[in-house]
């Protein structure tokens, strides 16, 4: 005879997400990921978070100088040249604005070496990925995308298609289905929101550098702007990139 054992609530919900996935096996369960991986996603996050941070207070730095009748261009180099022109002794600041104006730019300098210190550790693990140095040959795909696709996707043959990769990240449009009709909507945005950043920033770039180049990719972008608008064509990039960092990861070529 077996001994009661006394079940709890967190027992009857995983009985219940079990039965869940016996009757629906086409749920797609999440790979474990190595050590390794998670280690680099967590620099990836807290890079994220101190960039965020820098740009906070180099706002607020661009804010009170614009008070005090100093703009800048943009850019934080351009913001820490004017802050250090308006903090030389030529200049007639009372000592309070100094003295705010002191503290906000030795912040901004302290987050941009713990950034710097999180980009080598990127930069380290990058060298020792063999996806990751795949992936960077993609246009649009730096270090940074590089590195969190490879930590990410640990097995890229869960997906059938690039689509459905691009699916999964929230980059293809929402269908909606009436009357025997399809329409496309915007972009899910579904799936994990700090790769599709990356991604849509990447795609932003190449359409810059690369619209006016003579190359097959520089064309279909400039068919795409010529009727949709700048941020709708750097979607369907991001959506592109997607499916060829896929193609790449599963083909290992």
């Amino acid at each position: 005879m077996k001994p009661y054992v006394k079940r709890g609530k967190s027992d009857a919900l995983d009985a219940e997400a079990i039965c869940e996935a016996v009757q629906r096996p086409t749920m797609r369960f999440v790979p474990v990921k190595t050590v390794a991986q998670q280690s680099i996603l967590m620099t990836h996050r807290a890079r994220s978070l101190l960039v965020r941070q820098r740009t906070m207070v180099a706002n607020a730095l661009r804010a009170h100088l614009a008070e005090l009748g100093l703009v800048a261009n943009p850019g934080i180099a351009n913001l820490a040249k004017l802050a250090q022109q308006a903090l030389s002794g030529e200049s007639s600041l009372p000592s309070y604005a100094r003295t705010t104006l002191d503290i906000l730019i030795r912040q901004i300098l302290v987050f941009a070496d713990e950034i710097a210190a999180l980009d080598q550790q990127l930069l380290a693990w990058h060298a020792d990925s063999e996806a990751s140095r795949r992936l960077s040959a993609i246009p649009g795909l730096g270090i940074v995308t590089a590195t969190a696709v490879a930590a990410t996707v640990t097995d890229p043959e869960q997906f059938r298609s690039g689509r459905q990769f691009a699916a999964w990240l929230g980059l293809t449009p929402q269908q909606c289905s009436t009357g025997g009709k399809t329409q496309l909507g915007g972009i899910s945005k579904q799936g994990d929101r700090y790769l599709r950043r990356l991604l849509v920033v990447g795609a932003t770039a190449v359409i810059r550098h690369t619209k006016d180049k003579a190359t097959p990719l520089a064309n279909w972008i400039r068919k795409l702007l010529e009727k949709k608008p700048f941020r709708l064509v750097s979607v369907a990039l991001a959506n592109k990139l997607a499916r060829i960092a896929w193609v790449v990861l599963t083909r290992k070529e």
